[in-house]
């Protein structure tokens, strides 16, 4: 690469470093430059800690761990959709009890948590009841004599929202009340097939947090999957029914039963003492770079240190939000950088002890150790996917900040480093042996 392409080269990594470490610090303020602040976890900035009971009392035992699990899946799509990034959502099963435990980053008010959580509705069909005309007929008597108990003609089906795909707004031609459109995943498109099949002729209840709003009459077999729910909504409520059943529709009920603030003081402590031995470990690895490699290691701190900045600059850009098993991914990914420059190094060294050019010893070099650097962090990019995909949720934070922090680092080492190393082809500097042996 001519010397001039590698200037404007340099000039464009220092102008990037500088847009990105105002991102990280704004240091003063610039017109058209937002300030956007960490996205911390819980641990670290505090929130609220709820625990719900799921009402199992009508699924099969062997069907019990699979709708938890739904409800998990359904929560943490609930929380995000309200912008609550990275939630923790647990299942616990103690004494015939199942649990959710919900802890949200951020939401200190419990009530305004609750209220978050408690939108996600429980969507249910329901069908007559074998002596449905009897019940309707004790019910009649007990409203109109006032003793007696009232009990539900309708029973529960295996149709629930868990079998729910998207949900929508439709308006009626001639009156233009709205309706809400629902349409069924596979599964559920086959149990509403069999379900509409066998109540041909006969009422079919559908029921939203166990209130019934609407009970059509079923005319024939519905194949498909889509159904309609019809019922005296305005615009507004059809809009918020639609966009909680998108967030997720309860596959069952549940009901809170504990619920605390959390606060940052345990995070806290243990951030400060996290990057004091960051801030120690990084010192320690240029020290150690720059007294085996001397000039190279002073160019590989400079890279190094540069690296930090896009990283962090990165994490904002794309929401990352910061726990305290995020903040270990980051500070391991800072060790693989380190570990690419060393590779290219110690080739270097032994491409000069050969007696080889500078220029051709840092192409050899880059050359020889990159298929090394390539298989390693590539391999640790799987693990990653791996992990965000299948892990917890404060493993996907470790996860997904390693992962950042390794594409980062295969650029540092093999883009910014590199340029570094061209500045002093053909300079005086470059005849200073003991500079790169």
């Amino acid at each position: 690469m001519p010397k001039k392409k590698v200037y404007i080269t340099i000039a464009v990594i220092f102008i990037l470093v500088f847009f990105a470490g105002y991102l990280v610090y704004p240091f003063f303020k610039l017109p058209y430059i937002p300030q956007v602040p960490f996205k911390l976890g819980l641990d670290l900035q505090g929130g609220t800690h709820l625990i719900f009971e799921a009402d199992l009392s009508k699924i099969k035992d062997a069907e019990k761990k699979d709708l938890m699990q739904g409800l998990k899946n359904v929560i943490e799509r609930r929380v995000n959709y309200f912008g609550v990034r990275e939630p923790v959502v647990q299942t616990q099963e103690a004494s015939g009890q199942y649990r959710l435990i919900v802890e949200l980053a951020g939401i200190k008010d419990p009530a305004e948590a609750i209220r978050m959580i408690g939108e996600t509705p429980f969507l249910e069909f329901k069908e007559q009841k074998p002596n449905y005309d009897e019940i309707i007929a004790n019910d009649k008597k007990v409203q109109e004599t006032g003793s007696g108990n009232f009990e539900d003609p309708f029973q529960s089906t295996d149709l629930t929202g868990q079998y729910l795909q998207k949900s929508g707004i439709d308006f009626d031609q001639t009156t233009g009340k709205p309706s809400i459109s629902i349409q069924f995943n596979d599964e559920g498109a086959k149990i509403f097939e069999e379900l509409t099949e066998r109540n041909a002729g006969k009422l079919l209840a559908i029921s939203i947090d166990q209130i019934i709003i609407s009970s059509p009459v079923v005319q024939e077999k519905i194949s498909g999957g889509k159904a309609q729910i019809t019922g005296n909504f305005s615009i507004d409520e059809a809009k918020t029914l639609v966009r909680n059943l998108n967030a997720g529709a309860l596959p069952v009920p549940i009901k809170i039963i504990s619920q605390e603030t959390v606060g940052p003081i345990l995070g806290k402590v243990s951030l400060e003492q996290s990057l004091k031995a960051g801030i120690i470990g990084f010192l320690g690895v240029i020290l150690f770079m720059i007294l085996f490699y001397r000039l190279p290691g002073v160019l590989a701190a400079l890279a190094l240190l540069i690296y930090v900045i896009f990283v962090l600059a990165m994490f904002k850009i794309v929401s990352v939000t910061l726990t305290l098993a995020g903040i270990a991914g980051f500070l391991l990914s800072i060790g693989m950088a380190v570990d690419a420059n060393i590779l290219i190094f110690a080739r270097m060294k032994e491409e000069l002890s050969l007696k080889k050019s500078l220029p051709t010893a840092i192409e050899e070099g880059f050359r020889r150790a990159w298929p090394s650097i390539r298989d390693s962090n590539f391999n640790s990019l799987i693990v990653c996917a791996i992990l965000f995909s299948v892990a917890a949720s404060f493993i996907k934070g470790f996860a997904l900040t390693l992962g950042i922090g390794i594409l980062g680092s295969m650029f540092s080492a093999i883009f910014i480093t590199r340029n570094f190393l061209k500045l002093f082809m053909g300079t005086k500097i470059e005849k200073i042996t003991w500079l790169w042996k």
